[in-house]
């Protein structure tokens, strides 16, 4: 492995200065696994990577398959099964392409307008639902809006497999996770706001205030997507993509042959409630406070003061010990869903309502920061060149038909039960934790 060097940083230069100050490098520039050409372009790279990481991530808020869409279906009265399945293709349509993605990628010397590419592809599909909303209500909305989510993960996987990608021939590897915790933090603090503001409008259900949220992702989206193209990036590795999806499906004996891969392919499974129990929570919360709204302002205002406080946190952490931050982060995102599920099923009281799911949407929304910010800089710095595009493609696409599956179970289990489903996911994020914190250490520890 590179050992660390440093590159010497000119003095006066506020972009610099900036660096020093978000990245938290005071003694020289540090290159750990970048070259020396790619060293010199750290300052602005890494500027122009958190601005378009914030932009996309504060569009996720804002449109997100969680809260938003959920609200805005039901409010255009789409049946209640399009509604279970929003969080199911958002994920593993996002990931399931990913073999023949990253067979693509890999051929490409420079990987930037893919991610660009994708965030447009984004961006457009939130604008079309947006259209779908103001023109369609019932049936027909839902199923047109679950088929422009299916186009809008198809791009969010292409961009998944190149982002990882770029930033690991961009940035150096202790200072990737601090990349992610700004951006969370930055992004937690807008989505706090528009969700403050929405709370405070009132007990309004016109949709037209979640198409105004999908158009803003929509900009959001656009935006980043323009920033993202004018990073600096040296030409990289090329070998081993010449057989399209043929090659893709090879890299499955990755699961085979590698432990300490298969391993963090468990761990992340298991994990995978502290993403998929948040509809959960916000349907008990629908059931027992009411849909207008002020409420969905509240949740998004809840979870972006969650990425606001704790993103930084698991950012300098993971630089540090990714590890340690995803074994955390999934066992507190189980026993607050253990608590959630116990509550309800003992009953609330309307006051307690009131407080309590505000705040365990809190709790899970600081628990999922870590776990994603945890396994993604673990997976990023555990591999290098080819290598770290063939396991991003493998564990998303393994990951995303483990989701499809979980989510359409999911589903059924929450027609009988929500908080038998929750009390599910929490115990398998117990045990992904229990895995976690056996993983070896890969983390630069600067």
């Amino acid at each position: 492995m590179p050992t660390p060097t440093e590159e010497p940083r000119a003095s006066g230069n506020w972009l610099d200065t900036l660096y020093d100050r978000l990245a938290g490098g005071n003694d020289g520039r540090i290159c750990t696994e970048i070259s020396e050409e790619a060293c010199r372009e750290t300052p602005g790279n890494f500027l122009r990577e958190l601005i378009a990481h914030t932009f996309t991530t504060i569009g996720d808020k804002i449109a997100s398959a969680k809260t938003t869409l959920p609200w805005l279906l039901a409010c255009l009265g789409a049946p209640a099964w399009c509604l279970s399945l929003l969080v199911p293709i958002r994920e593993s349509g996002s990931m399931l392409p990913q073999m023949a993605i990253g067979s693509v990628v890999r051929r490409m010397p420079i990987r930037k307008s893919v991610w660009v590419a994708g965030s447009v592809g984004q961006g457009i599909s939130l604008a079309l639902m947006a259209w779908a909303a103001f023109t369609l209500d019932g049936l027909s909305a839902g199923l047109v809006i679950l088929g422009l989510l299916v186009i809008f993960s198809l791009c969010r996987g292409a961009s998944s497999v190149a982002h990882k990608d770029v930033i690991g021939k961009t940035i150096p590897k202790t200072r990737r996770g601090r990349l992610s915790g700004w951006g969370g933090s930055i992004s937690g603090l807008f989505g706090m706001l528009v969700g403050g503001g929405m709370a405070i409008l009132g007990d309004s259900e016109n949709p037209l205030i979640y198409i105004g949220l999908l158009l803003g992702g929509t900009l959001l989206w656009i935006v980043a997507a323009v920033i993202f193209s004018t990073i600096v990036e040296f030409p990289g590795e090329t070998e081993g993509g010449r057989n399209g999806l043929k090659e893709g499906l090879a890299k499955l004996t990755l699961l085979r042959d590698d432990l300490p891969f298969r391993r963090f392919v468990i761990a992340r499974a298991l994990a995978m409630g502290s993403g998929l129990a948040a509809p959960f929570y916000v349907t008990l919360a629908r059931e027992d406070l009411g849909s207008a709204s002020r409420y969905l302002g509240i949740f998004i205002a809840v979870e972006g003061l969650a990425g606001l406080l704790s993103a930084p946190v698991w950012g300098y952490w993971a630089d540090h010990s990714s590890r340690k931050v995803f074994a955390t982060a999934c066992g507190l995102a189980g026993i607050l869903s253990l608590l959630v599920a116990a509550g309800s099923w003992l009953g609330w009281t309307e006051p307690i309502a009131w407080w309590f799911y505000p705040l365990a949407f809190f709790g899970l929304g600081i628990s999922h920061a870590g776990v994603r910010l945890g396994r993604k800089t673990y997976l990023v710095d555990m591999a290098e060149g080819n290598r770290r595009t063939d396991y991003v493609a493998v564990s998303n696409t393994v990951i995303g038909g483990l989701l499809l599956v979980s989510g359409l179970i999911g589903a059924l289990a929450a027609m009988l039960s929500i908080e038998a489903a929750i009390a599910i996911l929490a115990i398998a994020g117990l045990a992904g934790s229990v895995m976690g914190w056996s993983w070896k250490e890969v983390s630069g520890g600067s």
